[in-house]
């Protein structure tokens, strides 16, 4: 429902803006969560509509609130500085909307939708950054199952990027490895702990003279040549994290389908057929001037196809302002050296996505889970048989909100190619980092300064080393929620008593990565996310284990209780409730 008010929401503005505005070239309308719930369930920025519109963000807010007129679901807009329109739900409106006989129309759609998330560099352990992600992605996995919706669940593998190269770089440079001693390793427990340390050893080597990154450029050319020893050793190393990756999560009950490949997206050519669709569609022009000179560009996202008037940057008639102006606008795809960036490749892989590239991967299986789950990996040649993964209706890319500009770029690109209705069909489902309180951060052994002991939370740097993996805070939290059971529930087995507390572990982990709205960042800290009462995970399990003893006391299923309840409830009677200052706590 929330989706579902959303897109009539971006709907009803996209009118507003074409019916006032007939001759302008506006960007797509953004909606954002804002990053505390009293300040609304909507943001709409207004600050790309500033430029070709030639107003104020805060002006064009006002005007758009004032001429919107009644949205039904909507409660209110307010107008926020410096520009923002911030919209609240009708949270009686939307309770009543989920009763069972009015259900939303999108439960019923055959439509096929993917949900990529997770999509941990491969170089090194998991953190607890990941973790927000892979929760956040699989619980919204679980709610578009819940009403029917056939879901993809895909996690992008970038296995030939900086990250994978360092770590690379560090066995073939630092430690001298052969190709033979690095497989060894690979098959020792800890294999994504040994990389952790060795990552951080690698970023300390660059910093100790400029010229040593030298190995790194030398490295990431070599892992792109497919026949290459370099791009062998970066392969085994990806693959051995990435399955460590795998049981991280399976921890989590979190699973996936497909496991898409960069390697492949570079072998099998899919750049090479989205670059010549992108220049036959003008989608991306070639600087012959200025500081770009010999790349590919594309226009940055909510900056216009052309500013009207104004001559092309590369014409006679082009002032040095306007040449600079422009040069602000554009997003450098393929670099002067002929190599592609990251963007480039990420419009290819979303054409994929869509169906609209003309190409597929190879495909054979990775990975089967304790259900016998299948997850399939991408491959240059694979096994006959397999799922269709691809040609999707929907994406939703759960991506941190760091990633926003480039999430932009590749939906202006599909819009720049023709493929409007792909590019309306795609989210950026953005979120903010995970950090460490200052205490957290001190209980873990790490150094800080002055400064760093009056922030309100500390900043992870894999780079450094410094952040808490994944898989030692489920330990941890394993061992605080055992020490809960065995003092209230001693007789049983200790088998029973460590399956209990895994159970509330994990409750305790999804709970706390899910209560804080997606635009906050959480400043994590152990004495919170494990406390057993308030807001808390194994709160809300003792909640639920209780109203079913209750229901099941009475005899009663608590399905179709509810559903009668509900039924009989107006919206005058949700209101009651859910309206007004309190209601933001429901």
């Amino acid at each position: 429902m929330y989706r579902h008010l959303e897109q009539r929401l971006s709907r009803r503005l996209a009118q507003f803006l074409q019916h006032n505005y007939p001759d302008a070239d506006l960007p797509a309308v953004v909606i954002e969560q804002p990053p505390r719930i009293e300040l609304g369930d909507f943001a709409i920025p207004m600050f790309p509509f500033a430029k070709p519109l030639r107003a104020a963000p805060i002006k064009l807010a006002e005007i758009i609130r004032a001429g919107m007129g009644t949205i039904e679901g909507i409660a209110e807009m307010q107008v926020v500085p410096p520009g923002y329109l911030n919209v609240r739900m009708d949270r009686a409106w939307v309770a009543r909307a989920l009763t069972p006989e009015r259900k939303p129309q999108q439960r019923v759609s055959p439509d096929k939708i993917l949900v990529e998330h997770t999509s941990i560099n491969p170089n090194k352990a998991a953190h607890i950054g990941h973790l927000r992600n892979a929760v956040l992605g699989d619980t919204f996995v679980r709610l578009l199952r819940y009403t029917d919706r056939q879901v993809d669940v895909q996690n992008y593998i970038d296995n030939t990027g900086v990250q994978v190269a360092d770590v690379v770089v560090g066995f073939t440079h630092l430690q001298k490895k052969s190709f033979s001693e690095i497989e060894t390793l690979t098959r020792q427990p800890g294999f994504d702990y040994y990389c952790w340390d060795l990552y951080a050893r690698v970023s300390q080597w660059y910093e100790q003279d400029e010229r040593n990154k030298l190995a790194r450029t030398a490295t990431l050319h070599a892992i792109e040549d497919a026949a290459s020893e370099t791009s062998a050793i970066a392969d085994l190393i990806s693959t051995a994290v990435l399955r460590r990756h795998l049981e991280t999560m399976d921890r989590l009950d979190i699973e996936y389908d497909f496991l898409p490949r960069e390697s492949e997206i570079l072998h099998l050519h899919f750049w090479d057929a989205a670059f010549a669709k992108l220049k036959d569609a003008g989608v991306l022009t070639y600087e012959n001037e200025g500081k770009n000179k010999g790349c590919w560009v594309m226009r940055r996202a909510g900056t216009g196809k052309s500013r009207s008037g104004e001559p092309p940057a590369n014409s006679p008639g082009a002032s040095a302002c306007e040449r600079a102006l422009e040069e602000e606008d554009q997003k450098v795809i393929v670099r002067s050296n002929g190599t592609v960036g990251y963007v480039g490749k990420d419009i290819a892989y979303h054409m994929w996505k869509f169906g609209l590239l003309g190409r597929d991967f190879g495909y054979r299986k990775f990975y089967r889970y304790p259900n016998r789950h299948e997850c399939w990996i991408s491959a240059a040649e694979g096994e006959k048989d397999h799922p269709h993964f691809g040609g999707v209706a929907e994406i939703y890319n759960v991506i941190d909100a760091r990633q926003s500009e480039a999430q932009s770029t590749v939906i202006e690109a599909l819009r720049g190619l023709g493929h409007n209705e792909a590019a309306d069909h795609y989210t950026h489902f953005s979120y903010e980092m995970v950090a460490l309180t200052p205490r957290c951060a001190a209980e873990l052994g790490y150094r800080l300064s002055e400064e760093d002991k009056t922030r309100p939370y500390v900043e992870v740097s894999g780079r450094k080393g410094f952040g808490i993996k994944a898989d030692d805070l489920l330990d941890r939290l394993i061992i605080s929620a055992k020490s809960e059971v065995d003092a209230r529930h001693p007789s049983l087995r200790d088998a029973e008593r460590q399956s209990i507390a895994a159970q509330i572990a994990t409750g305790a982990m999804r709970h706390f990565m899910l209560k804080y709205t997606k635009q906050s960042v959480i400043a994590f800290d152990f004495k919170e996310a494990l406390s057993f009462e308030g807001e808390t995970g194994p709160y809300a399990q003792y909640a639920a284990v209780r109203a079913t003893s209750i229901f099941k006391k009475a005899g009663i299923d608590a399905d179709a209780f509810s559903a009668e309840i509900a039924n009989k409830m107006s919206p005058a009677d949700f209101a009651t409730f859910l309206n007004g200052e309190n209601g933001i706590e429901f």
